[in-house]
């Protein structure tokens, strides 16, 4: 499975839908990047593949970041997902 972790303002935790395929996943990643460059449209809509039940819908001005992660049981680290991090050095 192919996760696409969406950040958004205000928001502790990521929006996380699943596609099947590396295509599928690239493409709403495209879908959701060109959304953020222009603005449109103004609400995206995403479905998951894992869970057919899920369902969000976005404000794309809200929209952080988007990342895409291809999380299964042999990945390193503990299970830990990857994700953006920030270091700071301490004074």
């Amino acid at each position: 499975m192919i996760f696409i972790d969406l950040t958004l303002k205000s928001t502790a935790f990521p929006v996380s839908v699943q596609r099947k395929t590396s295509e599928e996943a690239e493409a709403v990643y495209t879908q959701i990047v060109e959304a953020m460059r222009s603005g449109q449209p103004e609400i995206i809509e995403l479905t998951c593949d894992r869970q057919t039940e899920k369902k969000a819908a976005v404000r794309v001005s809200e929209i952080l970041s988007v990342q895409i992660a291809q999380k299964d049981g042999s990945a390193v680290g503990g299970g830990r997902p990857p994700g953006f991090f920030a270091l700071s050095e301490s004074t």
